[in-house]
């Protein structure tokens, strides 16, 4: 059973890139929001709202010795379910807000699940009653999965399985008369976004695999049915973001071009409404910033280069800005399938060694810190790989020390007592970083998008990337994979 009513504690904001938004001409027209809030007294409440799984508080406002207060601003809020909460945050009730922004509130702790009152807000109202009926509805649903679980026969069960299926119609049908009934109103806009797809009678017990693809396409095409991704209402909504997630997990080929075409499809829609945006980008930058899958540098390079690059809002802080650039600059060099960016740095004899020189069917890019304990596990194990069954299919590995604490003795070290010689090694001081930084050339561990060590790499013949930080034992099957293939 769906449910609007999401009760949990009240956090302070999201992620860096994120401020909230000045005022703007086109929200003029002010809020004005008169709360009783029993029993609290002389305390603050505040006000917030959803914008996905994050409950940013925009307000506050002191209760007086009646518990009585009014939350009241000179800019119109948008539209979407706000939050009343208790003093020290300890827990919130929701409301909606939309055109009427001028209403009153009257709650208590002691009958809140009887419900709220509301003065002049027939949103609230249709609200409140529709609350209280899922209230009831979960209740009785609950009731019926108790017997459903604890029915002594076959009879019994089928029973309780049946009044759960004319629960659900129940359910469905009250939903869809208060949207039939209340077009545009908030509420429907937020039932309808809730819906999901039914599918044709003929596709719900697919038998071939032509059916179940047949069953698939028609749920992805009409899971968006009647959802505008202009209406900013939605962004201030936790379930729209998990509509969002459940689209892109389950219905959207795992590959950068579905993505972005998704992405761009949805941003475009979008972008007449400046909070659905910044809702959007919001989302996609945290989702891809650090990446689950290879291929997912594609999709923020794209984000980059299509909604940042050129681009500023007002929402996004410098921080943010120089975050989101420079995660950019780091991944643009080592995309899926491009050529690796070359290396030419001095080997154990002081020979500058380029990457580019090495001639192999594959490349293993490796950097790692010769102080780093993880590094000294890994690297043996990699050496293993190495002598056992890659160096006789043609692969050669090409190793980057970057220099932090330690020293040159403490590579040398390493590579002696490991027996490492047959590798080509490479020493990156911290000059060599210093002097490339400073003559304006990205540093060999911004170019290869560095954030832990060991990270590997896997290039073709042609140094081009195969894969990328994987483990040891994954680049290992990758490669099996690839060679398979020729």
């Amino acid at each position: 059973m769906k449910r609007l009513l999401l009760l949990s504690g009240l956090l302070p904001g999201f992620s860096v890139f994120a401020q909230t938004p000045s005022d703007s001409p086109d929200k003029a027209g002010g809020y004005e929001i008169h709360v009783t809030f029993k029993p609290f007294k002389n305390q603050y409440i505040y006000l917030g709202h959803y914008f996905g799984k994050q409950y940013p508080i925009i307000d506050s406002a002191m209760l007086n010795d009646k518990s009585e207060t009014v939350f009241k601003g000179p800019a119109k809020l948008q539209g979407g379910i706000y939050l009343i909460g208790y003093p020290n945050k300890t827990g919130f009730f929701e409301i909606l807000v939309d055109k009427q922004q001028s209403f009153s509130v009257i709650a208590d702790t002691a009958s809140l699940a009887k419900g709220i009152q509301f003065v002049n807000s027939p949103d609230n109202t249709m609200f409140s009653a529709y609350q209280q009926y899922m209230a009831i509805q979960g209740l009785e649903v609950g009731a019926l999965q108790q017997q459903l679980k604890t029915a002594k026969n076959k009879t019994d069960s089928a029973h309780f399985a049946d009044e759960l299926i004319k629960k659900d119609k129940e359910v469905s049908e009250y939903r869809e008369s208060i949207i039939k009934k209340n077009s545009g109103s908030i509420l429907s806009v937020l039932l309808i976004t809730m819906r999901e797809p039914e599918l044709p009678p003929k596709l719900k017990t697919p038998k071939t695999r032509a059916d179940s693809l047949e069953a698939y396409n028609f749920y992805k095409n009409h899971y968006w049915d009647g959802v505008n991704f202009y209406d900013g209402r939605l962004a201030y909504t936790t379930f729209f973001e998990e509509k969002l997630d459940k689209y892109f997990n389950q219905l959207v080929a795992p590959q950068p071009d579905s993505i972005i075409k998704e992405i761009d499809w949805m941003l475009g829609t979008a972008s007449i409404n400046e909070e659905m945006t910044r809702f959007l980008l919001i989302k996609f930058v945290n989702r891809y910033l650090v990446q689950k899958y290879m291929w997912e540098d594609a999709v923020f390079v794209h984000l980059f280069e299509k909604y940042f690059a050129q681009k500023t809002y007002s929402w996004l802080n410098e921080k943010g800005r120089k975050t989101i650039t420079d995660r950019a600059y780091s991944l643009m060099a080592n995309i899926m399938g491009t050529p690796a960016a070359d290396i030419e740095l001095p080997d154990t004899a002081g020979i500058s060694t380029s990457l580019y020189a090495l001639r192999a069917s594959y490349t293993i890019v490796v950097f790692w810190d010769p102080t780093c304990s993880h590094c000294k596990e890994v690297l043996p194990k990699l050496d293993s790989f190495y002598r056992a069954k890659w160096k006789a299919a043609g692969l050669r590995i090409y190793s980057v020390a970057r220099e932090t604490d330690g020293s040159k003795k403490d590579w040398f070290k390493f590579i002696n007592e490991q027996h490492l010689q047959d590798w080509t090694n490479v020493y990156y001081s911290k000059a060599d970083d210093k002097a490339r930084t400073d003559a304006g050339i990205p540093g060999y561990s911004q170019l290869y998008d560095v954030l832990t060590f060991p990270t590997l790499y896997l290039l073709d013949k042609d140094k081009r990337i195969v894969a990328k930080k994987l483990t040891y034992d994954q680049t290992d099957e990758v490669l099996q994979l690839k060679m398979k293939g020729e």
